[in-house]
């Protein structure tokens, strides 16, 4: 009986399994030297591990174990660059077609809390704010100034938002679920 066409036997499944997770650091560097931070490597590796369970038994024998991995590591960095530029456009294009979030003309009218709570905000909240609502920058650029990558930059802002809003909230009621704007909350 030939080895290469026999299918994987459950005996060898466990020496597949065995030969890859021998390999992880160096499936980490090879990752890491094709993705942005370490974070999103281990992440990439950890749906590889459970891709090679499912698919085990595609492998035709324990030689090309590694192979066959590398390549669907190859084919996971493709696909997280693949998910990354579609993101990317989708919050471009949503940020061409937002209005912007802070109008100096307006500073006159908004409500006073608006500033208590951005600077109440932990550290990380109040520096997405300050960048991209109020400073003007891209959520793109302030990814690269905070050195973090453009969606962790997005969740960032996007949290940031949403705890001023539910502080506003709780603290202006009416007014806030109108923008804040001709406050009627009259806080000095």
């Amino acid at each position: 009986m030939s080895r290469t066409n026999d299918r994987a036997r459950p005996d060898s499944a466990k020496v597949q399994l065995d030969q890859i997770l021998a390999h992880r650091s160096e499936f980490l560097r090879f990752l890491g030297a094709r993705v942005e931070d370490a974070a999103t490597a281990e992440d990439i590796l950890h749906s590889a591990y459970q891709k090679a369970l499912e698919h085990g038994s595609e492998i035709r024998d324990t030689e090309s174990t590694l192979a066959w991995f590398y390549r669907i590591l190859r084919n996971a960095v493709i696909d997280h660059y693949r998910r990354t530029a579609a993101r990317s456009k989708a919050h471009t294009e949503f940020a061409n077609e937002s209005p912007a979030s802070y109008e100096p003309e307006l500073a006159g009218t908004v409500c006073a809390c608006v500033s208590d709570v951005i600077h109440d905000l932990k550290t990380e909240y109040r520096t997405a704010i300050e960048q991209v609502d109020l400073g003007g920058n891209s959520v793109e650029e302030f990814a690269r100034l905070e050195r973090i990558s453009a969606n962790n930059a997005a969740v960032r802002l996007h949290r940031a938002r949403r705890t001023v809003a539910r502080q506003l909230t709780s603290i202006c009621g009416a007014c806030a679920e109108h923008q804040c704007l001709d406050c009627t909350c009259r806080r000095k």
